[in-house]
């Protein structure tokens, strides 16, 4: 169990309905400056949630969510009621990001975090071409596809999903490799990796078969080359209620029919 939470800021997505939760919830609570904050409650959906994930990297700072979204998997239900009680009964989970390193056909070297996942896909209408290693070694020679990806455990629940690619828990110490519409071989549905894996994507036929890259948000276009490694230092706290933890959440996803 957590120590009750000594200062709360509040934060909220620019929607009518997370503005006005986070009034009613200031009147109530207060509402501690953020620099001076030990939790910070996030009013939104998950794109939001980790926007404030992002901006507290290694603050030391706890984030609890509450969804006043339209999507809300890593969000905690929305209630004003009994709230420093429920952040200090609530379950800390370690978010550990990824890191990107992206070469363009323009010499330039782009570098950025993320919580979600790294992801390649076609630029044009020609399918991607991309040679994939693992930890130096050549394990696809060349892999036909819309894209491809590398989904942390916070991110599994996503896009990584969306592609039909595995469910992590937030301690497994997994990332995902999932391919987007894999052409060519087309039964490889992607590998489950250790969380120190270093994986290298290369573009083949960068020119013909152009590819961009993207760090959850951060987009770089015309990659030729992108490296994938967990950060070593980039950490974030984030917090569940113990009736709605990350580990019930996976496994009600995983026994859905």
């Amino acid at each position: 169990m957590n120590s009750p939470a000594k200062a709360i800021a509040f934060v909220s997505a620019d929607t009518k309905d997370a503005r006005e939760a986070a009034t009613r919830l200031v009147e109530r609570h207060g509402q501690a400056p953020i620099d001076e904050a030990d939790t910070i409650v996030a009013l939104g959906g998950d794109g939001f949630l980790l926007q404030t994930l992002r901006e507290t990297m290694n603050s030391g700072k706890r984030v609890y969510g509450m969804n006043r979204g339209t999507v809300g998997f890593l969000m905690n239900e929305y209630s004003e009621d009994d709230l420093p009680k429920r952040i200090a009964a609530a379950v800390p989970e370690t978010i550990r990001p990824v890191e990107m390193q992206a070469e363009t056909a323009g010499g330039e070297v782009v570098t950025a975090l993320a919580i979600n996942e790294v992801a390649l896909w076609r630029q044009s209408y020609q399918t991607a071409k991309i040679r994939i290693a693992i930890d130096g070694k050549v394990r696809l020679d060349e892999l036909n596809c819309d894209g491809v990806m590398v989904a942390t455990p916070a991110g599994s629940t996503a896009y990584n999903l969306s592609a039909h690619g595995p469910i992590l828990p937030l301690d497994a110490p997994l990332l995902a490799l999932t391919p987007v519409s894999p052409f060519r071989p087309r039964n490889w549905s992607g590998a489950l990796l250790s969380d120190k894996s270093t994986v290298r994507f290369e573009v083949l036929e960068p020119e013909k078969r152009p590819v961009n890259a993207a760090a959850d948000h951060t987009e770089v276009k015309s990659v030729t080359a992108v490296t994938v490694r967990e950060s070593p230092t980039a950490r974030a706290t984030l917090l569940f209620d113990p009736s709605h933890s990350w580990s019930e959440r996976i496994l009600r996803e995983q026994f859905r029919y």
